[in-house]
Order: C-alpha cells, then structure tokens, then sequence
C-alpha cells in the first residue's frame, strides 16, 4: 500500500531541493545519481532524458530509493522507498521546464541536447521517513 505524501516532506519534494535517487544496476551493485524531484499527488516524480543509466535501472527493476536532503539544512531530509508505477513521455518536456524555472529560475530547460527525448516516471512511496 502507498504511503501518502504530507507534511515537510512534501515541502522538500516541492522545493529547490536536490534528490539522490539509487537503483540497482543489472548485477545487483547500487547505482546513485543526484537528479531534481518534484511531486504529483501521491507520487514522486523524476524526469530524465532518454538512454541514460537510471531509466535503464528502473526498467529492468522498479524499485528505488530517493534521500531528498534540504539545501538551506542539510540535517533535514526525507528517504523515499518505493516502485515506479508510471512512466510517460507524456508531459515530461513541460514538467522539465517548470523544473528548471524551479532549481534555475528559467523558464525553459537550458540543458537539452538535439533531439533528446525526456521521460518521466512516477513512483509510489512504500516507506516514508523524515529527520531535522
């Protein structure tokens, strides 16, 4: 069963805060990469270009694990364990912009490369903890 998403952990997930996002690569080893969050609902949403390791990872396996750390105090954060229950092309260039209008203050994604595709995946929180 999910676990919603209240309280300051929803207020970290919807600030300029930076998650660590770890999922396993095909032998089993933990892969960590530091990507921008966001929120929908219930649902953590990530936002990634096409062909890049993570994606891969999750494909293949849908669990993951997001440590989402403040970045005005880095002794709050929030570890968000959970499954892929989406993922969507859908909506994910728009969502990329409002992301960086969020981390960058831009109004489109400065960083896309020549036809670069973007996806998005939502993920269901199983356990929720917060400290700070």
């Amino acid at each position: 069963m999910s676990q919603p998403i209240e309280g300051p952990v929803r207020t970290l997930l919807e600030g300029a805060n930076f998650g660590s996002v770890a999922t396993l690569r095909s032998d089993g080893t933990p892969a960590v990469n530091v990507t921008w969050v966001d929120v929908d609902g219930d649902h953590v949403v990530l936002n990634s270009a096409e062909g890049r390791a993570w994606p891969r990872n999750l494909r293949r396996d849908p669990r993951v694990t997001i440590a989402v750390v403040n970045a005005s105090n880095p002794y709050e954060y929030a570890q968000i364990r959970g499954r892929v229950v989406e993922e969507t092309q859908e909506g994910a260039d728009e969502q990329i912009n409002k992301l960086a209008k969020r981390y960058l203050d831009k109004d489109e994604y400065p960083f896309r490369q020549p036809g670069e595709q973007r996806v998005l995946f939502r993920i269901a929180p199983d356990k929720i903890t917060h400290q700070g």
